[in-house]
């Protein structure tokens, strides 16, 4: 009998050899080909069924199906077969897809979130955050001031330690919502809380990528910063009164069409509005207009609107994307040396940083530990850090193997460490991926 995953290999293999062929007939060494030449719908296909196929052989193996779309991003990439290059205008148009990926995932996160849950976690969230932000940038520093022997008294250098404890203090919790989900755990203590502190890790993240860079660089303002922080909650707590004082309005067009186009626009102009004026990332955007609309009556529909578009073609895009923009070039021996120090440090200091928080807050040790590792993965958090970091000269090319390591590693493992952890114990409603 021919299952699902034999008749889609069967697919893929010939959509590959259809790809090889035309590149190798029409490309022969030209000039990069341009956007109307519609390769991206080619990239696309190959993209979709790639992420599929490797999804199906992950659950055959009892493993989160995220796990093969990432595997399938890495592979298609410049690490291994290049087939898929983000450079160009290609490149550009799916990047754009894969941001509006996330920016969807978490939208959808949001709306599948318990409030009143989360109202009783919000304080546990806050304190797993905050301490899941101080362990690693400690650890950062420490690990890089005592590979490279850095002397204290060296202001730059010291600037620099500090900013890899930085980049290794971001969240990527877009892997791990997806994991919890195919889990069956996005709702319940342990998930609300990740998410909580997810989102409280990344305005604290911005906060301390903020000083660290303006001690480097004096044109960026602090106290700007911390004031613009402010006013987006302030503004987000006034959307947010302003929705439920009219949720009656909202509610009449329950099962309506009309209503998840709204939804959908809502949350695009939040998460703009975040990244652009406040200087916020845009899923944390994302994810509050989620969190408005979830305790409305209008959510559950939203969400299964959502989700098709999502699971269909955003998200396989997004995951993929994670691996296109991977290289392991510019390894030697030494800088491998310090990216396994920096990869044990990524991993143990929010295991232990987060975990703490979470005992902290009463939880038991096995959830404590779920929480933690529900944390480590970095995904494009921390490149976005990182890169913020190499504008600024905060860091050099040398260094960006070993973090592009820690985000492939961290990203791989987090779904799988959760898969183990979490089945002994699991929540009802698991989702079905398939």
């Amino acid at each position: 009998k021919i299952d699902d995953i034999h008749c889609l290999a069967v697919v893929y293999f010939f959509a590959f050899w259809l790809f090889f062929f035309y590149f190798i007939i029409f490309y022969n060494g030209k000039e990069e080909l341009k956007m109307e030449s519609y390769n991206f719908l080619l990239f696309l296909a190959i993209i979709l069924l790639s992420t599929k196929f490797l999804g199906m052989v992950s659950r055959k193996v009892h493993m989160p199906q995220v796990v093969g779309a990432l595997v399938a991003g890495i592979v298609l990439g410049p690490s291994f077969l290049g087939i898929i290059s983000l450079e160009g205008t290609t490149g550009t148009f799916l990047e754009c897809i894969a941001e509006v990926g996330v920016i969807f995932l978490m939208f959808s996160a949001g709306l599948g979130t318990d409030l009143s849950e989360l109202k009783e976690n919000w304080l546990g969230a806050f304190i797993v955050a905050t301490v899941g932000v101080i362990v690693p940038v400690l650890g950062g520093f420490a690990g890089y001031a005592l590979f490279f022997h850095v002397p204290l008294n060296e202001y730059t250098e010291c600037l620099k330690a500090v900013f890899v404890g930085v980049v290794l203090s971001a969240t990527s919790v877009s892997i791990t919502v997806e994991t919890l989900r195919e889990l069956g755990r996005l709702k319940g203590k342990v998930g609300t809380t990740i998410l909580g502190a997810a989102v409280i890790d990344d305005i604290l993240g911005i906060i301390v990528l903020t000083i660290v860079t303006s001690l480097q660089d004096s044109s960026v303002h602090i106290s700007i910063v911390l004031i613009k922080i402010v006013l987006y909650f302030v503004m987000i707590a006034a959307i947010a009164f302003v929705v439920f004082k009219f949720r009656w309005y909202l509610e009449r067009w329950n099962q309506l069409r009309r209503v998840a186009i709204l939804a959908v626009s809502f949350c695009l102009i939040l998460a703009y509005i975040s990244e652009t004026v406040f200087g916020i990332a845009d899923i944390t955007g994302a994810y509050f207009a989620g969190l408005i609309l979830c305790s409305l009556e209008i959510g559950p529909y939203v969400g299964r609107r959502l989700e098709i578009a999502s699971y269909l073609f955003f998200s396989p895009v997004f995951f993929a994307g994670i691996g296109l923009k991977t290289s392991l070039s510019g390894f030697n021996m030494d800088i491998f040396a310090f990216s396994i120090i920096l990869l044990l440090i990524a991993i143990f200091s929010k295991i232990i940083g987060c975990g703490l928080g979470a005992k902290f807050c009463h939880f038991t040790n096995k959830q404590s530990f779920q929480i933690g590792v529900g944390m480590i993965s970095r995904g494009e958090v921390a490149l976005i850090v990182a890169q913020k970091g190499y504008q600024c000269g905060l860091l050099d090319d040398t260094l960006f193997a070993p973090i592009v390591l820690v985000v492939i590693v961290t990203t791989l493992i987090t779904p799988i460490l959760l898969k183990i952890i979490m089945k002994d114990s699991p929540e009802p409603g698991k989702q079905a991926a398939q």
